[in-house]
């Protein structure tokens, strides 16, 4: 199984949002993250930037700001 954690990069730094992750949603404007025990969190306001699945890591980021040399889409 595997579950993931969640950061938010702002300012070239990464917050903690939420750990043991085990369903993502992507809705209108942002995320919602759900876990096993816990209601699930909507995040208004971001996009999902990266999921690194073998590091078990969800990266979020605002709308808005840019996402490094990839560019937006």
């Amino acid at each position: 199984m595997c579950q993931l954690r969640a950061v938010l990069e702002r300012d070239g730094k990464e917050e903690p949002v939420m750990e043991s992750i085990t369903a993502l949603d992507v809705v209108d404007d942002g995320v919602v993250l759900s876990t096993f025990f816990e209601e699930p969190m909507k995040i208004d306001g971001v996009r999902v930037r990266r999921i690194d699945f073998l590091g078990g890591l969800l990266v979020l980021q605002p709308i808005g700001e840019s996402g490094g040399s990839h560019g937006d889409h």
